[in-house]
């Protein structure tokens, strides 16, 4: 199997250059020097739930200090923000994570005898499956449409992990460098401020 690499440190270098606007900068600078985030919103426990379950959609595990992604999910449910709109049959977001999150322990419990945090790796694939299936066991799931649940839990964690500068390097992503300027626009035609991948074999 294939998959292209990027260049490390190519974001960083480029946060450095006048081709980023200061307000960008300070954005993207913010997070990669943000501290260790402790809970605000959720309780300890339910944090450390939530880390991972994170841990287990989002694995990092050639990272020595993974993105927090669970730490922008409990900020924002703390300062109270939401998208401005919601599913209708969909309670409010701090509602629905206390009870998600509560529905993957009672399915913890139904498929091992043990809460999600005292389970190997394999078996909370296995828990999180029956999440994104449908077909977990637990009183929570019938307040809460699982299904949604799952992609709208999803979807937060994938978005506070691709936010982060460390991980657009990955993908060779650029597109933060946001002053007016760009004029290679045919395929495969890069600008010089844009990294080119190496094809690794694995």
């Amino acid at each position: 199997m294939s998959s292209p690499v990027y260049p490390s440190g190519t974001v960083r270098a480029l946060l450095a250059t006048d081709l980023v606007t200061e307000a960008t900068r300070a954005a993207l600078q913010a997070r990669l020097d943000a501290p260790i985030h402790e809970p605000e919103f959720f309780e300890p426990q339910v944090y450390a739930l939530l880390q991972a379950v994170a841990a287990r959609l989002i694995p990092q595990p050639d990272r020595p200090e993974p993105i927090n992604v669970a730490g922008g999910v409990d900020k924002r449910l703390a300062e109270g923000k939401a998208d401005g709109w919601r599913y209708d049959a969909m309670p409010p977001d701090r509602e629905a994570y206390r009870l998600g999150l509560g529905g993957i322990n009672q399915a913890a419990e139904a498929l091992f005898q043990q809460p999600f945090l005292k389970l190997t790796e394999a078996q909370q694939d296995a828990v999180l499956e029956t999440v994104a299936n449908g077909t977990a066991s637990g009183e929570n799931w019938q307040q809460l449409p699982i299904g949604r649940f799952f992609e709208e839990m999803l979807a937060e964690l994938t978005e506070n992990y691709y936010c982060h500068p460390l991980a657009q390097e990955e993908i060779g992503y650029v597109g933060m460098a946001d002053v007016p300027g760009w004029s290679h626009l045919q395929p495969n035609d890069l600008e010089p401020r844009e990294p080119e991948s190496e094809l690794v074999i694995g």
